[in-house]
């Protein structure tokens, strides 16, 4: 008899290419000379550090690179759906959004994600995250999904609310301090669970073009 885990998620399936409003998730490769220097800009960009401290210090393209192989190793682990959100258009990167840890038996995940600076303000964050998350709650089967920002994230809270994840508390000491592995800062933790009602995004035109689903 197969397991739940087995039903969920087929070993030889890989998790695929999403589209939705206005953009195309794929997956990074390593490989690409323009992914490895797009990832070590959005990880060392002043903003994504302030509200984020990496177990792992990125320093140049050598670690980017190192970074993109591990996610690629850890791949067939099926724990981790890590994605390079661009624009459905021209293809030019945006950003990342990531469903981590996600359990199989639980049907838990969390959610993770960030935008280069060049694309801040067309409400990429809240696109990939309202593409990522339907996928996610209708293919994965998921149950619940999380979010979590450093407190004080104002902007991490907007798109959270506005895709459907409701504030569920503070967590006390719940994540490290900015720059530092040694102390800590209180989280927002927000929630989405199947069964939530979907939320109204405005329809992105390119949506409404069959050309731009390829």
């Amino acid at each position: 008899m197969a397991s739940i885990e087995q039903h969920l998620f087929p070993p030889s399936a890989p998790f695929p290419v999403l589209h939705g409003h206005g953009l195309r998730l794929r997956h990074w490769d390593a490989t690409s000379e323009a992914d490895v220097e797009t990832w070590l800009r959005g990880r060392t960009d002043p903003e994504f550090q302030r509200w984020n401290t990496p177990l792992k210090a990125m320093n140049d393209l050598v670690d980017a690179r190192a970074s993109l192989a591990e996610k690629a190793l850890a791949a067939p682990e099926r724990t981790v759906a890590d994605y390079c959100v661009t624009d459905a258009a021209t293809g030019a990167a945006l950003g990342h959004i990531s469903v981590d840890a996600i359990n199989p038996v639980m049907r838990t995940g969390r959610i993770g994600y960030w935008v280069l600076p060049e694309a801040r303000g067309r409400g990429v964050a809240s696109r990939s995250l309202a593409v990522v998350s339907r996928w996610a709650l209708d293919e994965l089967k998921l149950q619940r999904l999380e979010l979590g920002h450093a407190l004080g994230h104002e902007a991490s809270c907007r798109v959270a609310e506005r895709c459907g994840y409701g504030y569920e508390g503070t967590l006390r000491g719940a994540m490290f301090a900015e720059g530092r592995v040694d102390r800590f800062r209180d989280m927002h933790l927000h929630g989405r669970v199947a069964g939530d009602p979907e939320p109204r995004l405005r329809p992105h035109p390119a949506d409404a073009d069959p050309t731009q689903q390829n």
